[in-house]
């Protein structure tokens, strides 16, 4: 479409772009200008976040950014790499300053924007005298535009009477304040040289197709009739022109009639099968668009696919050793066992992997402050470390059950500067963390993310977390292939939500002749109400903004669960598993207390690792197929983390086991002495 050619044609400007969405919504239709907001504000972006959007803008669209009171080495950045092409100023700025960006770059353009206050016309205070000696005093200056608004981007129209003739204004001005499709006539009769428009061509927050193709329809119906009237000689150009553009518009028009949801998100996005979804309150719905929009931009984005492969390798120790558990294999005859090394990366577990990739893009995006919930202290603990690294604020949701059992941990989070935060409702265990960290995100989207650190919850974070998490298996294959020569016969590792298991399955997924184990979390027995064993005896429903299996009671209400472990405590498990198991490509399998226990003392004994606990699960079902299997097959083995956390709470374990071992054998003596003497 092409632009206006008309000099005397009222110009529109649609500011406060966020979203790549936005970009493609304004190319559209071709506005003049389009805004980024700099400054403190809902609609406030990031340089990088300006950058993204900027590349996908139709070039003819001149960008403006809006500043508060600006650094003006930000201003020069943004300038010197060609994210905008003029400066619109809100704050109290300076000749002085307006003149240092002239020196700077003499063909920038200044826009300086004026406060009008409808007061001082009520109160009979100023009677705009004071509005028309500001404008004056800016008329004189070596501005290039003023703009006229009721306050920094208030979206409320002022007293249009108190600017007078806007004609006799010697800089040509920009009109805001709650334009809309509805005024937009009559504020034409003012005669500006553009409308700069933001929350009039919104909904529901967002950039709205169908009210910027209203608003632009009207204002050019507006300019022919004001064309026509001003000087008949010019209709022949000005109707070339709209006849050039309009065969968009028409189209356009035709594609929004038919399709009413031009507007809406589509919602078949992050669906496993009929897994996953978005189950969540309005309030979080537009932060997840934008962040699913950003993660698309930046997955792909050279600089940072760069820089997060930087963090991993000098920062977080990748690649991960897979090791060869030499004693282990011929301890158990069968199959070879190697263990995949995730509890030598730095923070001692998988978690730092996806922890690194969603600070990262959290800074990209411009939040300033990191939340997550953590079940065993481990997610909590690389996100305190990531935070801590990349200089942002964090706060760590725990249950105050797994706070008593994870104390090490909640320690080291502090150390790193994090703020815990007990949760004494439910279980007060990891679902209940959940629960307290999306109350929290709900409350401070503007400048919070909320980074999750499984792979559940609303799309996209199961998308997200697996993404970050493949390196795991990515790194497999690399090495089992370098290694063995051939892939593995059988992939184990314990889930709960499940993030290091499908970092572990991702990239096997389509090598059917690799099995793929999950291991859960059988507590007591799966015969008892003792576990967390989600797939083996859960069913389908919806909780923390997903659909997939979780642990519920007879009126589906989510029922309470158990594990020795604090990181599989969890009732439910990521969408992408319940596909996976659905689609027979993956088994789930349940290990009970006593098992990991055993197998977390035989893999201490036979190759001096200690791990996790939950890592443990997995290596009692590799103990127990090993056996079953040929020397030629190969096991791997998802170690998770490492267990210097879980052997206080093992100890206690044992000890209480031994006592109730120990009461049970006592009382069985005394009911055969009863027996005895009757």
């Amino acid at each position: 479409m092409n632009k206006a050619i008309s000099e005397e044609d009222i110009k529109i400007k649609i500011c406060g772009l966020k979203r790549i969405d936005d970009a493609k919504i304004l190319n559209k239709y071709v506005p003049d200008y389009a805004g980024f907001v700099f400054a403190e504000s809902k609609r406030k972006v990031s340089f990088d976040e300006a950058k993204a959007i900027k590349n996908v803008l139709d070039e003819s669209i001149t960008t403006v950014g809006v500043f508060v009171d600006p650094d003006i080495e930000d201003i020069f950045y943004l300038i010197k790499n060609g994210i905008i092409d003029i400066v619109q100023l809100h704050g109290n700025e300076d000749e002085g300053l307006i003149n240092k960006l002239k020196e700077f770059d003499s063909n920038i353009n200044i826009i300086k924007s004026i406060e009008v206050n409808n007061e001082y016309s009520e109160n009979k205070y100023d009677d705009g005298f004071n509005i028309k000696n500001t404008i004056k005093k800016w008329e004189n200056s070596n501005v290039d535009y003023l703009l006229l608004d009721s306050g920094k981007g208030s979206g409320k129209v002022f007293n249009w009477e108190l600017i007078g003739d806007i004609k006799k204004i010697k800089k040509p001005v920009f009109l805001a304040g709650g334009i809309n499709s509805e005024n937009i006539k009559k504020a034409s009769k003012i005669k500006p040289f553009a409308f700069d428009l933001s929350s009039g061509v919104e909904k529901n927050g967002f950039k709205s197709s169908k009210k910027i193709n209203e608003i632009i329809n009207n204002l050019d119906n507006i300019n022919k009739s004001n064309n026509k009237a001003n000087n008949k000689n010019k209709t022949s150009n000005k109707e070339s022109k709209n006849n050039k553009s309009n065969i968009n518009k028409s189209n356009i028009n035709k594609s929004i009639n038919l399709n009413r949801l031009d507007d809406v998100k589509d919602m078949n996005n992050g669906r496993y099968g009929i897994y996953g979804g978005q189950y969540i309150p309005e309030t979080l719905m537009n932060e997840l668009i934008n962040l699913e929009e950003q993660y698309n931009f930046y997955k792909n984005d050279p600089d940072f696919i760069e820089e997060l492969q930087n963090l991993l390798n000098e920062y977080a120790g990748r690649p991960s050793l897979l090791y060869f558990a030499e004693n282990m294999t011929n301890d158990l005859g069968g199959a070879k066992i190697y263990l995949k090394r995730e509890d030598l990366n730095h923070t001692g577990s998988h978690k730092i992997n996806n922890v690194l990739g969603q600070v990262l893009l959290a800074k990209k995006m411009g939040k300033t402050r990191i939340i997550a919930e953590t079940g065993a202290g481990q997610h909590g603990v690389a996100t305190a470390t990531g935070a801590a690294f990349l200089d942002m604020e964090c706060e760590i949701f725990m249950g105050e059950e797994d706070m008593e059992r994870q104390a090490l941990n909640v320690y080291r989070m502090e150390l790193l500067g994090a703020k815990v935060n007990p949760v004494s409702s439910g279980t007060k265990t990891l679902k209940d963390a959940v629960n307290e960290t999306m109350r929290e995100w709900t409350t401070r989207v503007h400048d919070t993310h909320y980074v999750l650190g499984s792979v559940m919850g609303p799309h996209p974070f199961p998308m997200i977390v697996r993404d970050f998490q493949s390196v795991i298996s990515c790194e497999i294959k690399e090495q089992i292939l370098r290694i063995e020569g051939k892939l593995p016969t059988a992939i184990v590792a314990c889930v709960g939500g499940g993030s290091n298991a499908i970092g572990s399955f991702f990239n096997f997924i389509g090598d059917k002749n690799v099995r793929l184990i999950g291991c859960e979390a059988g507590g007591e027995g799966v015969d008892t109400e003792y576990h967390a064993a989600s797939i083996t005896k859960g069913e389908v429903g919806i909780f923390h903004g997903m659909k997939s299996y979780f642990c519920q009671g007879n009126y589906g209400q989510i029922s309470p669960v158990y594990s020795i472990s604090a990181g599989l405590d969890y009732p439910g498990i990521g969408p992408e598993h319940a596909y996976l198991n659905d689609t027979k490509r993956a088994e789930y399998v349940p290990i009970t207390d006593d098992e990991a226990v055993e197998a977390f003392e035989y893999l201490a004994e036979k190759e001096g690792i200690i791990c996790a606990i939950e890592s443990a699960h997995a290596i009692a079902q590799s103990i127990k197929i090993a056996k079953e299997m040929d020397s030629e097959d190969i096991i791997v083995v998802c170690l998770s983390g490492r267990g210097d956390k879980d052997a206080e709470s093992i100890k206690n374990y044992k000890l209480a086991k031994s006592d109730k071992l120990a009461k049970s054998s006592n009382s069985a003596k005394l009911d055969k002495l009863s027996e005895e003497e009757i």
